[in-house]
């Protein structure tokens, strides 16, 4: 089951990149930025998954040398990870609204064109 985390997580890295790299539309390029966020975000969590752990919380009576956590770090970084994709996915819609009310139009080509 873990592998098909990592698969996943490196199939939605790459589907991000090539929205990207392809796409000439702002919002398909910030949708893009988006699914590469989601894809390392999977990656993060599955990376500090132990199979058979448990959560961290214990008393110092149920600690005993064969038992054995899942990693918070990872989740903590991944909670952090998706408050700051949010800030800048709101920040990113925010300039292609503002690009949109300059220019007139979401594509890239015709922006570098106007050079105004």
């Amino acid at each position: 089951m873990i592998t098909f985390n990592y698969i996943a997580s490196f199939f939605l890295i790459a589907l991000g990149l090539y929205c990207i790299v392809t796409k000439y539309n702002l919002m398909k390029t910030v949708i893009g930025l988006n699914i590469i966020d989601y894809g390392v975000n999977l990656l993060i969590i599955a990376v500090g998954y132990n199979h058979g752990g448990t959560a961290p919380i214990f008393t110092p009576g149920e600690l005993n040398p064969g038992s054995f956590f899942v990693d918070p770090i990872p989740q903590a970084l991944t909670l952090t990870s998706i408050v700051i994709g949010a800030c800048v996915s709101a920040m990113s819609l925010a300039l292609v609204i503002k690009l949109y009310e300059s220019y007139g139009t979401l594509d890239t080509r015709q922006i570098r064109r106007l050079r105004g």
